[in-house]
């Protein structure tokens, strides 16, 4: 069956044309039943705006059995709903754990639009979408905020009230929405009490860990995250622009292989069940990404693509995952070299972190060799479909949503360590500095091409980072292309945090004596930091004009001694101000 026709016999994915009064029904009928019949447990959300749609969602849910409940969506041009532009039936079914969504054309360009779910005699909260520029126009000015790493099991997420009283036009999250494991190391840290435990339903073993495996398993994080107040406070402000990264499956994945082995098992019914829950549970134009239950590989589902906001901002999203070779330094390789299990062991340290920069480039010539082309990080076709998108771009400002680092991180020992750690370090090898001559390839694109005004937004590591990217790895000899603005994680443990608790009694250990200290020898050692802060919890904002690209990291403060969360939770500001034409960021901290 082809998607088109899936999309229709699912009575799932509905277009309708807005301001005719008339609606295309997926599913019709009047229900007279009285209030309490049907609840609306996660409340409302809007994503993928364009110039002239937007795509709503919410979960509805019979009070009492498993039948199919219709549902119908009103979208006006005021909140209290005397002008309604569009009216929707929709069918939520157990097949697709009762979410619906629909996308919403022929609206107006700029324009603010209120929306509501009802079912029977139940309403639900109700949201609001704001539309992307027209094509043609050029916005004063633009405002958003990006997020990303929102562990349920960490921390706490105040970071969600101060966003929530912002005034945004959208919101990108960069990933790990949710995240797969339960009672991992890197979790072991407390959670304000709203966040209890999770149990999965299924779930599979993993040292202490359970982690996540089947569909009803990642539609129970989902449906556990979303229960969060907060975080539908936010889906309910304005369109949220989503991707993902390695959470929504498993952590460092590539493809359809897992990593918390040497062996990278391959796991194709767990990543088609977590790539499912995520469509379900994001609002997603699933027509725009593609996804087709039908298709039976685990690249079912196709999330890359990018939106424009008039002729001033170009906001490129990217999928770094689905795609990806194969880390360069392979575990189970690397384990063999070290005289260690090549498939139950974990040699993540070594393979993935703190990668001695000979054996990388060692193992990336081989690679290469291997596969007749340097191993990357988008595929072949992402690759051809980003360079494409970047040049033609004619927006002031190219946003890049881009889930993991490309700031280089480097750390030079040769000279300060003991053998065997006097070497040159790669930090981090699951994100860009782990595939240097792809990430050369395209940064020199960029650089030859003469593609102007390219910021990336990046999540992942949670740590705040503003870099200078060039078109190589070498600052004093490479040409400076685009700006890398790293945004910290919600509630995820800092960077920071992750290799104070690993450095224990190696030489490693002076290094992160305080959070102070790190930040000190990351930018030493990467001269193209203009800023870093790597123990972090928090979120970004920009503001975005024709002259300059203006970031505001908001840094929140951890749990209180007891657990609960800070009454006053912003700890500082920091804002970093990118002139157009310019590669040079300029800081002011403490703002």
């Amino acid at each position: 069956m082809d998607r088109r026709g899936f999309l229709k016999r699912t009575a799932y994915f509905t277009v309708v044309a807005a301001g005719t009064g008339l609606a295309l029904a997926a599913c019709g009928g009047s229900d007279r039943s009285p209030p309490g019949r049907y609840t609306f447990p996660l409340g409302v959300a809007s994503g993928d705006p364009r110039e002239a749609s937007a795509v709503f969602w919410t979960r509805c849910v019979p009070a009492a059995g498993s039948g199919d409940v219709d549902v119908r969506l009103d979208v006006a041009s005021d909140s209290a709903f005397a002008n309604l532009v569009a009216v929707v039936q929709l069918g939520a079914t157990a097949a697709y754990d009762f979410t619906v969504r629909a996308k919403v054309t022929n609206l107006v360009p700029g324009t603010r639009y209120w929306y509501r779910f009802v079912a029977g005699a139940d309403v639900s909260a109700t949201g609001q979408a704001k539309t992307a520029p027209a094509a043609a126009s050029t916005p004063a000015q633009l405002r958003f905020a990006w997020m990303t790493c929102q562990d349920w099991s960490i921390n706490h997420w105040a970071a969600m009230e101060l966003m929530a009283q912002e005034d945004l036009d959208f919101i990108v999250h960069l990933g790990d929405y949710i995240y797969e494991t339960v009672g991992a190391a890197f979790q072991a840290g407390a959670a304000e009490p709203a966040h209890g435990r999770i149990t999965l339903p299924n779930g599979t073993a993993q040292g202490t860990a359970v982690y996540a495996t089947t569909l009803d398993d990642y539609r129970t994080l989902y449906r556990t995250y979303r229960s969060d107040p907060r975080l539908q406070a936010l889906h309910a402000k304005c369109p949220m622009i989503v991707i993902w990264d390695d959470h929504e499956f498993s952590d460092d994945c590539w493809q359809d292989h897992q990593t918390y082995t040497n062996a990278n098992l391959q796991q194709t019914p767990r990543r088609r069940a977590a790539s499912q829950a995520w469509a379900e549970y994001m609002p997603v134009d699933w027509g725009d990404v593609s996804f087709d239950l039908q298709k039976q590989t685990y690249d079912n589902i196709r999330i890359y693509r990018d939106f424009r906001f008039g002729t001033l901002l170009h906001l490129v999203m990217t999928d770094e995952r689905l795609y990806r070779d194969d880390h360069v330094v392979s575990e189970a390789a690397y384990a063999k070299m070290i005289g260690h299990d090549p498939e139950n062991g974990n040699d993540s340290v070594g393979a993935r972190y703190f990668v001695p920069q000979p054996l990388l480039q060692q193992f990336e010539q081989a690679d290469t060799a291997a596969l007749g082309r340097v191993p990357g990080i988008l595929g072949t076709t992402q690759t051809q479909w980003w360079k494409d998108t970047m040049k033609g771009s004619t927006a002031t400002w190219k946003v890049w949503g881009n889930e993991v680092t490309l700031n280089r991180m480097w750390i030079d020992l040769r000279a300060q360590a003991p053998a065997p750690y006097n070497q040159l370090y790669v930090v981090n090898a699951d994100g860009w500095d782990g595939y240097p001559a792809y990430r050369a390839e395209l940064m020199g694109y960029l650089g030859a091409q003469g593609v102007k005004n390219v910021v990336a937004i990046t999540g992942d590591l949670h740590a705040f980072q503003c870099g200078v990217i060039y078109d190589n790895a070498d600052p004093a000899t490479g040409k400076p292309v685009a700006v890398d603005f790293v945004g910290a994680g919600i509630s995820s443990s800092s960077f920071y945090k992750y290799l104070s608790a690993g450095a224990g009694g190696s030489p490693l250990a002076p290094l992160v004596a305080t959070p102070a200290t790190f930040d000190g020898v990351m930018r030493a050692n990467n001269p193209a930091f203009a800023y870093a802060d790597h123990d972090a919890q928090g979120y970004s904002v920009a503001t975005v004009t024709a002259g300059s690209f203006t970031v505001v990291f908001n840094k929140v403060k951890p749990l209180n001694t007891d657990g609960t969360k800070p009454a006053a939770p912003l700890a500082k500001k920091t804002r970093i101000t990118l002139a157009a034409g310019s590669t040079t960021p300029v800081v002011a901290d403490n703002v």
